[in-house]
């Protein structure tokens, strides 16, 4: 029987590319556009594997993870993204992802690393992988990393609640979607821009890209067909 797998990508063009490069080796089970999505269908589906995008709306591929670590922590998790940033990879790491491949990798990388993950092993894409050896034989002024401690600062709560503001939804929208009281979201955010020093939603926003929760438009790509 081949193994299951759960796409979360909110491009429909870069997750039904990868659904036609999976297709012969493995069962697709589902596929989402958004954090929440994702969660609630590896509940209900239990893929063997889930393949997340860091940049998801709702709730980040990232803090999709850590959820899922806790509510199933059977279902193996491989980034699949742009970013390839240490602060990034560390993060994914820590929230229990077993694999991190970017998207411009070749077709053949990606279902080799899924088969790789599914052994229980763990996978870097070599250009990431050969990026963080780099930064640590000649460490740089720090870039998204320098905001961890910042992000470190804010609950799991908080985080989604500055990925919603940043989003651009309303504290009534916050609401219905967190199914919360507009004055506990009113609460985390006055919270959030304490703890922050921030005071305006520009700047929530601006800080919501830095560590992550949000990404900076970009073109979406998918693993191409080596050549």
């Amino acid at each position: 029987m081949k193994p299951r797998v759960l796409i979360a990508d909110d491009h429909t063009l870069v997750a039904e590319g990868v659904e036609k490069l999976l297709e012969h080796d493995f069962q697709l089970c589902g596929r989402v556009a958004d954090g929440r999505a994702l969660v609630r269908a590896v509940e209900k589906e239990k893929p063997d594997i889930a393949l997340v995008d860091i940049a998801l709306p709702l709730l980040n591929g990232l803090d999709a993870c850590r959820q899922i670590k806790k509510s199933t922590p059977e279902v193996k998790l491989l980034v699949l993204t742009m970013h390839g940033e240490q602060y990034f990879v560390t993060e994914a790491f820590r929230a229990g992802v077993s694999g991190y491949v970017l998207k411009q990798s070749v077709a053949e990388e990606l279902v080799f690393a899924i088969k790789e993950v599914l052994k229980g092993r763990l996978y870097v894409s070599p250009s990431v992988a050969e990026n963080l050896v780099e930064q640590a034989l000649n460490p740089a002024e720090p870039g998204p990393a320098r905001s961890a401690t910042s992000n470190d600062k804010l609950s799991a709560r908080q985080r989604e609640v500055l990925q919603l503001i940043a989003e651009g939804q309303s504290t009534k929208e916050i609401a219905s979607t967190l199914n919360v009281s507009i004055k506990t979201v009113e609460f985390h955010k006055t919270r959030i821009m304490k703890q922050l020093g921030v005071h305006s939603t520009a700047e929530l926003t601006k800080h919501a890209i830095t560590i992550g929760l949000i990404a900076m438009p970009q073109q979406p790509t998918v693993p191409g067909p080596h050549v």
